[in-house]
């Protein structure tokens, strides 16, 4: 795991300033293999790996690609195609309910975002997107955070497709195609 740490530090999360951080392990690991990750460093995308905290690591997440599964890591997607989207997956406990919520931000008013269930709010957002051009959230160093002083989220990032022009039309429908199945498996 070292040599991780010292090739790819955007596998590796400090989890130092959670407040709550037990609580933040366990809701990122209902994530592993359902949320792809990217790293910019490498310009890499995951989507098959294992999360660890090693204890020589001291309250870090460490993300660990798995190693028998090259076809599993796509290469070559600029860090320009990587964009945050405002958008929070958050436990619906923090709005009173079961289950997973999206928080779509709002531009104006009195409350900052809504909170709709995570499934629904995916699908109105991308019935409001050409239909070639789903959203496709990733996670990043970083989007694993604590939306108040004991509630972790997950911030998303998104990819844009048309901005990954030195990968094939084939390369880019499997992205988008292994995105969304994971999306499908998150309840």
């Amino acid at each position: 795991m070292e040599d991780l740490a010292t090739d790819n530090k955007d596998l590796v999360w400090d989890l130092e300033s959670f407040n709550q951080r037990q609580r933040a392990i366990d809701y990122v690991m209902g994530f592993e293999n359902k949320l792809c990750v990217y790293s910019d460093s490498v310009e890499q995308l995951y989507t098959n790996y294992n999360i660890f905290f090693p204890k020589e690591e001291q309250r870090r997440l460490v993300i660990l690609p798995n190693p028998y599964a090259h076809h599993d890591v796509f290469q070559g997607l600029p860090e320009d195609a990587v964009f945050a989207t405002g958008l929070n997956i958050i436990p619906g406990e923090t709005v009173g309910k079961k289950g997973l919520y999206l928080t779509i931000p709002f531009r104006s008013g009195k409350n900052r975002y809504r909170a709709v269930p995570l499934q629904m709010g995916l699908e109105v957002i991308n019935r409001q997107r050409p239909e070639n051009k789903p959203l496709l959230p990733v996670l990043k160093k970083g989007d694993l955070r604590e939306l108040d002083s004991k509630t972790p989220c997950l911030h998303l990032h998104c990819l844009d497709l048309d901005k990954m022009e030195d990968l094939s039309a084939m390369e880019r429908n499997g992205i988008r195609k292994v995105i969304m199945e994971r999306l499908s498996d998150i309840s």
